[in-house]
């Protein structure tokens, strides 16, 4: 792993405050080949998922400290949950083209379940559910490219 992306994961834990690590892992040879990114005050994800940041970056450097990502929606009434993008990659609805998402508005979800996907770095990565309830929004269009922080959905936890 070079130091430009070890510079780019330390930039990311200085600016988003909700997270709380970021586990770099090592694959064959001594090459990385992946990093799992843990919120603050949350359990970490047994499944095995891993999360890639590596293509991740800030917001232009015009943008001022705190402000929303581009392609972040307004904000949402205090009783959903946002679930957000946890990388830069491309946003998919589906396991596979032609089959059915994973959940739709006024879909019901369970914390733990998977609720799209985000290709980065040719690696699909799974997005879980932080929280049970149904899922009021979908903000982004299947095969949209995404960015680290982006809205993805907002859940109604208290349906």
């Amino acid at each position: 792993m070079n130091l430009d992306i070890i510079a780019q994961l330390v930039q990311i834990l200085r600016e988003a405050p909700e997270l709380g690590a970021i586990e770099v892992r090592r694959g064959l040879f001594g090459a990385w080949s992946s990093v799992r990114v843990s919120r603050a005050g949350h359990s970490t994800n047994e499944s095995g998922q891993h999360v890639v940041v590596a293509q991740a970056h800030a917001p232009a450097s015009g943008a001022a400290p705190g402000a929303p990502l581009p392609g972040a929606a307004a904000a949402a009434p205090s009783h959903l949950v946002e679930i957000k993008s946890p990388m830069v990659g491309t946003f998919y609805s589906a396991p596979e083209p032609g089959a059915d998402p994973y959940v739709k508005a006024g879909s019901r979800v369970a914390t733990g379940q998977v609720v799209c996907i985000i290709e980065a770095m040719k690696i699909m990565n799974e997005i879980e559910s932080e929280v049970a309830g149904v899922v009021r929004e979908v903000l982004v269009e299947n095969a949209q490219p995404v960015e680290f922080g982006q809205l993805l959905f907002r859940v109604d936890p208290h349906a």
